[in-house]
């Protein structure tokens, strides 16, 4: 922290939340992870793990919430020390989301377990997860650091992740159109790169609110966004009408 308060129990305060932010951004890298390796492995005992996780995640964004309000209460922070208790508090609900999608992509695996995808579509998953988990990496390093140039260049990058979707949304109709008896395996994987697309947002969205904890002004109104091709194609909006329904199953 790069200034000292007279009352030190504020100081404390604040370490006590950055220090569960840190481990849910830890846990929340890890579940999604662990999630790719079991797709990627066809695991399902490793998917099941990995779903048990998303409970301590949950557990440290209650935390931080209640944490970040006994702040506000009992020590009624303004500017700067404000802004730090409230990037706090919304950062812990988008990785609270983090942690559920990322649980939404070991629940296909259980389905995908006796499927094979094809090579390509292997191939095009486990790039964009990692395109995905170094945007997290990096926004939780800004965060940790108050780097606002470090979470402006993840914000910027957000565009690269919808580049990917869009590119792997094309590819996985194509082997719909093909062969319609690949069109069970495609939906569910269309449903995983969708997932890892909106971690990606949820990503951008902390590192706007590292940025403004660290500026105390706002990113530009519209962040870059990729192509759009895959929003104009036949098939997106059931995809979106059933995606919050999707992460209860």
């Amino acid at each position: 922290m790069s200034e000292s308060h007279i009352v030190k129990a504020f100081d404390r305060d604040l370490a006590q939340l950055d220090a569960k932010i840190a481990r849910m951004g830890a846990l929340a890298e890890e579940t999604l992870r662990q999630s790719l390796k079991a797709l990627r492995k066809r695991d399902p005992d490793l998917a099941e793990q990995t779903i048990l996780r998303d409970e301590e995640i949950d557990r440290l964004e209650q935390e931080v919430e209640d944490g970040a309000v006994t702040i506000i209460a009992r020590r009624q922070p303004l500017a700067n020390d404000l802004r730090m208790v409230m990037a706090a508090f919304k950062t812990a609900g988008e990785l609270e989301r983090i942690g559920d999608l990322a649980k939404n992509i070991a629940r296909r695996v259980i389905t995908l377990a006796n499927e094979k995808p094809p090579k390509p579509l292997r191939k095009g998953l486990k790039r964009m997860g990692k395109q995905v988990i170094a945007q997290l990496r990096d926004v939780l390093d800004a965060y940790a650091t108050r780097d606002p140039e470090k979470a402006r260049a993840v914000w910027l990058r957000d565009e690269e992740i919808d580049e990917a979707y869009n590119a792997l949304f094309r590819e996985l109709l194509t082997y719909m159109m093909e062969d319609p008896r690949t069109i069970g395996l495609c939906t569910h994987l269309l449903f995983g790169a969708r997932n890892l697309e909106r971690i990606g947002d949820h990503v951008t969205n902390i590192a706007e609110n590292v940025y403004y904890m660290a500026t105390g002004e706002k990113l530009e109104a519209s962040r870059p966004k990729g192509d759009a091709t895959s929003a104009m194609m036949p098939g997106r909006d059931w995809l979106d009408e059933d995606d919050d329904e999707d992460e209860d199953l």
